[in-house]
């Protein structure tokens, strides 16, 4: 496919973007969860063509410091699916997009009644928090809050996350997303049986948007890259997308393209496109 990419290009079919936005998880990351040098290399020669980069991702502000070689020259990111707008460099949350106690409570009210065993965490400008039912597959710190849901909700959270470890992972989204309506956004970021709800109008995609549009740049203007379904309205919204290979199929079908693999070095292969002379 990066060939169908490449001639599009040379013919005119395709034009270069003036800004980049991709995921990281599944797409730049490779399933070890590590940067490859390729694809450092590739991003940050194409910043230098003054072509812009955003991340968009569904990772917490808490997450992201490890990984500055690959922010951009602006140092800030789109963390937690468009709750937060993060500036690395600096560990400060330039702008947030939080859940109201009310939706928040009533939604935990509606959740309990209707799906067994389900339990709650959040995460909010200030870090992580949770119930003490809430089944962490992850190593959070030893002073992380753990309390009843009621009392997580200062400061507001930007992401309300479900886990009901019992139950078959594709029928728990479904269930959540069944409950939730659109009193919120429920997300699939490919972390199996969690659900992530996050404000109602709140995605990747409206956020990337607004932070393209407040530098003079249009969607048509905008190449995506991603492979999960909290991906997909990004995709669908960015002038040209890009699934890499290990993508879920909606995102393949949402796509303008779908190239290799996050172990191929997927998107670097694509960038790199933008590299060659325009003599090639």
């Amino acid at each position: 496919m990066t060939e169908v990419v490449s001639a599009a290009l040379a013919d005119g079919g395709l034009e270069p973007p003036k800004l980049i936005a991709s995921d990281l998880d599944g797409t730049l990351l490779d399933s070890a969860g590590q940067l490859s040098r390729r694809t450092t290399d590739a991003l940050t020669a194409v910043q230098a063509l003054g072509i812009g980069l955003v991340i968009a991702t569904a990772r917490p502000p808490r997450w992201m410091h490890d990984l500055t070689e690959i922010i951009g020259e602006h140092g800030v990111v789109i963390c937690s699916n468009g709750a937060f707008v993060y500036d690395v460099a600096h560990r400060t949350v330039l702008a947030e997009r939080s859940l109201t106690t009310a939706v928040v409570t009533d939604l935990v009210a509606a959740l309990r009644a209707s799906i067994p065993g389900i339990a709650f965490a959040v995460e909010s400008a200030t870090g992580f928090s949770r119930e003490p039912e809430y089944v962490d597959v992850h190593r959070a710190a030893a002073d992380t809050p753990v309390r009843d849901i009621a009392h997580l909700l200062e400061p507001l959270p930007g992401k309300l996350l479900a886990r009901a470890p019992e139950l078959d992972p594709d029928e728990f989204i479904a269930a959540v997303t069944d409950v939730v309506g659109d009193a919120a956004v429920v997300n699939y970021s490919g972390a199996s049986g969690l659900a992530e709800i996050s404000a109602a109008g709140v995605t990747k995609a409206a956020v990337l948007a607004e932070w393209a549009a407040e530098r003079g740049v249009g969607a048509d203007d905008v190449w995506a890259f991603g492979d999960m379904p909290n991906d997909v309205a990004m995709l669908s919204w960015a002038g040209t997308s890009f699934a890499v290979a290990n993508a879920h199929a909606d995102v393949r079908a949402a796509s303008t393209y779908t190239i290799r693999s996050n172990d191929d070095d997927g998107v670097a292969q694509v960038v790199e496109l933008l590299l060659r002379p325009s003599s090639d």
